[in-house]
């Protein structure tokens, strides 16, 4: 125990975060950014701890790393990552954060009952957890907390995702003067397949639009048959906190195929996105959710049988991811990614070198970041 109070020992970390990254460094990236000439935008720049889930760091960690990569914003969105969810045990997680100069945003995962994501045996009534939820975030001192309805199985069996949609906003309206107490919005991400934007943005303005927004995600709307552009004017205006990467699109004989990739690696063009994001949402920060190179989905439109979960996609904007896919083209593994046999060490090293080479990109290419 040293005197932080977290029980773990810095110098130790830090040895080891260094050996980890010793042979993945960038230049731009970590603790030694290079002269960037690009238009500085003043957009917080951070990252979800997903990015670099293979380290199965816990909050003082990820303080740590995020400090040393100098981000503004990091999102801790598993409850899992904190040591303990006693108060004061969080009040600390919170302080050391500010300590850094860190933004925290806090976050969970399927906060829907009926959901094939929700582990109810595990989590209780989801009104319940989504309670434990909004506290947390109150002892860490946050007042953005990231959760989400599920995934595109959830578009799969009787009448689609629309009776989870109804569920979700049942869940959120119990909770809804809770979080108003405590200061704390609520925004629902677009995860893997789950919602297209339109469905989001209908369930987010149900539900009360005073407590309840947007987690948007720019990978996650290439899966359900959205270009990101789409995607961020319907759920801009409503943004609280982001998921970004990018995404290669390319048209196969049976539709598209989509793979997330690092940012700059794919079909999106930034620059334009962020002078959208910059006028819709202003106050929200980029954070980078880095999963590139491991789910590769095929949309297979020209099938008919492929069309049932998606019943009510808009003709126009299916049109824009058309012909997204029209202007795409297949992946190709970046150079100087760590390559080798797949193993723990491998996935931390290839992992660690997505987030900080998509962090240089976004600072020294795109402007983004206030240090």
């Amino acid at each position: 125990m040293n005197g932080t109070g977290f029980g773990w020992d810095r110098r130790r970390f830090l040895l080891g975060m260094a050996a980890a990254g010793a042979a993945t460094a960038l230049p731009g990236s970590g603790a030694e950014p290079t002269v960037s000439n690009a238009r500085k935008r003043g957009v917080r720049l951070g990252f979800d701890n997903f990015s670099i889930r293979a380290f199965d760091w816990k909050a003082p960690q990820l303080i740590e790393y995020a400090a040393s990569l100098r981000v503004d914003t990091l999102l801790l969105s598993e409850l899992g990552v904190f040591e303990s969810l006693e108060h004061g045990a969080l009040a600390a997680v919170g302080e050391s954060a500010r300590m850094r100069g860190l933004e925290l945003q806090i976050g969970t995962g399927s906060i829907c009952s009926t959901s094939k994501s929700y582990k109810q045996e595990r989590l209780g009534p989801a009104a319940d957890h989504l309670r434990l939820l909004i506290r947390t975030a109150r002892a860490v001192g946050a007042t953005v907390a990231r959760c989400y309805l599920g995934t595109r199985r959830d578009r799969q069996g009787p009448g689609g995702i629309y009776p989870h949609i109804e569920e979700t906003v049942k869940v959120c309206r119990a909770v809804h003067s809770e979080a108003q107490d405590a200061g704390v919005r609520i925004a629902i991400e677009n995860h893997a397949g789950d919602l297209q934007a339109w469905e989001l943005a209908e369930l987010i303005e149900t539900a009360g639009k005073d407590v309840f927004g947007a987690t948007i995600d720019a990978g996650n709307a290439t899966w359900t048959l959205e270009d990101p552009l789409t995607n961020l004017a319907i759920l801009g205006p409503h943004a609280l906190a982001t998921g970004m990467r990018d995404s290669a699109v390319w048209e196969t004989d049976n539709g598209a195929a989509v793979m997330w990739v690092n940012m700059g690696q794919g079909v999106v063009d930034w620059n334009i996105y962020l002078d959208r994001f910059q006028a819709l949402c202003p106050d929200c920060p980029f954070v980078l959710e880095t999963c590139g190179y491991a789910w590769q989905h095929e949309a297979e439109y020209l099938k008919d049988d492929w069309w049932t979960p998606y019943p009510r996609v808009r003709a126009n904007e299916f049109a824009r991811f058309v012909a997204l896919a029209k202007r795409g083209r297949k992946f190709a593994l970046p150079n100087g990614r760590p390559v080798g046999p797949k193993s723990k060490e491998m996935q931390q090293r290839q992992q660690k070198w997505d987030l900080e080479q998509s962090l240089s990109y976004c600072r020294n290419t795109l402007g983004l970041g206030l240090r």
